[in-house]
C-alpha cells in the first residue's frame, strides 16, 4: 500500500509541474520580472521629425511581478550608443512605462528622452540594463534580427499596443 502511495504522489506530482510551469508567460523565464514588451521603431505617417512623431518612436518596458520595480540608474540604449537613463523612477507591480523619444513631460506611464532625432532605426536592438550595468532583455528588429525570444517576435512597430493601459508605474 505504501508503494502505491508513493507511486501515485509521484504521478500528482509529475502531472502538476508541467501545470505550474504553464502559468509562465510562455518564451519568458519565471524569473524576468522586468523586460522590453513592445516597440515602435518606425512611427506611421510622414516623418517630419516634430516632437510629436518623435513621440510615436517608443519602447515599453514591462513589469511582470506582483512587487514594484526601482528603475533609477537603469538604461535604455540602442545599437549606436544612444542611451535613456532613468531617473527617480519607480515602475509598479504589473505595469508597463512608455519610453518616448522626444520631448515632454514624465509621468507613472510615460517618459521622455528629450530628443529631437529618432533613435530606433528599421534595424536595431533595443538594450535594457539595470543600474549597475548588467544587462537586463534586449529586442532586435529588421534584417539584423537574430531574436528567437518570445517578445521579439510581437509586431515592433508597435501596431497593436500590448500595453495594458490600467497597470500604470509609480514616481
Amino acid at each position: 500500500m505504501t508503494a502505491v502511495a508513493a507511486v501515485s504522489a509521484a504521478a500528482v506530482g509529475a502531472v502538476a509541474l508541467p501545470a505550474s510551469a504553464a502559468d509562465h508567460h510562455p518564451g519568458r523565464h519565471h524569473r524576468d520580472a522586468v523586460y522590453i514588451s513592445s516597440v515602435r521603431y518606425d512611427a506611421p505617417g510622414r516623418d517630419d521629425r516634430s516632437n510629436r512623431d518623435l513621440n510615436r518612436e517608443w519602447v515599453d518596458v514591462t513589469n511582470n511581478s506582483r512587487r514594484p520595480v526601482n528603475l533609477s540608474g537603469w538604461t535604455l540604449a540602442d545599437r549606436d550608443g544612444h542611451t535613456y537613463t532613468f531617473h527617480h523612477y519607480r515602475l509598479a507591480g504589473r505595469a508597463t512605462v512608455r519610453v518616448h523619444t522626444g520631448y515632454g513631460h514624465d509621468s507613472r506611464s510615460d517618459v521622455f528622452q528629450d530628443r529631437n532625432r529618432s533613435v530606433w532605426d528599421r534595424s536595431d536592438t533595443a538594450t535594457l540594463r539595470n543600474d549597475h550595468g548588467r544587462f537586463v532583455d534586449d529586442a532586435s528588429w529588421g534584417r539584423d534580427h537574430r531574436g528567437d525570444r518570445d517578445h521579439r517576435d510581437r509586431d515592433h512597430r508597435g501596431d497593436r499596443d500590448h500595453r495594458d493601459r490600467d497597470h500604470r508605474g509609480e514616481r
